[in-house]
């Protein structure tokens, strides 16, 4: 008899054991889930106060689009507001689908592959953005300039140049700082994939 009851007694603690090491691994799993999501929640953060800007800059041009009187100024201002709604646009899509991945439900391999995909993806559209945002710089403050202060910089290219260098300095250090954000978090995010293996 007393076999026996060791015998049951030792399966009810095994099944327990078993019971707590599920639950144990449901707990790491959420909580690196949460961190996954918290590792881009902040950058998100920033992108949609950046959009904000966006949006109001490309407002600001869109509503005094007539002030901008010859077809070079207004191919400033067009691509200025188009740059300023589609780049926030796509980045927030790309944000928005790396953040959506499962990477719990999925198994390791597939969860890394899909999450490999979404980060080239998002570290691509912030490369174009980069270039791209050199360009949006050059009609940008011809526009600006031509709306606010009635300047023509065009008619003043010793002007535009210089405008053009400072600013286009500020811009590259801070897109290098910025790009490099992307980069960390989205190793850091990809550490914690392989780290569930």
């Amino acid at each position: 008899m007393e076999l026996e009851e060791l015998q049951s007694a030792w399966a009810q603690m095994s099944r327990e054991l078993e019971k707590q090491k599920e639950l144990t691994n449901e707990i790491i799993m959420d909580m690196t889930k949460e961190k996954y999501r918290a590792k881009f929640k902040t950058i998100t953060n920033y992108e949609k106060a950046g959009t904000i800007v966006c949006l109001i800059s490309a407002l600001y041009i869109g509503l005094n689009i007539l002030k901008l009187d010859t077809w070079y100024l207004l191919l400033c201002g067009l691509f200025a507001i188009l740059f300023s709604v589609l780049m926030p646009v796509l980045v927030l899509r790309s944000l928005k689908r790396i953040r959506k991945l499962n990477i719990i439900d999925l198994n390791y391999k597939d969860a890394l592959l899909q999450y490999t995909k979404a980060k080239n993806h998002l570290l691509r559209v912030q490369r174009y953005g980069l270039y791209a945002s050199f360009l949006y710089l050059m009609t940008f403050l011809p526009a600006i300039a031509k709306i606010v202060n009635d300047k023509n910089l065009f008619l003043e290219p010793s002007t535009l140049v210089w405008k053009l260098l400072i600013m286009a300095v500020f811009l590259a250090l801070f897109a290098q700082w910025g790009y490099g954000q992307y980069k960390r978090i989205t190793s850091s995010a990809e550490q914690l994939i392989k780290d569930l293996e």
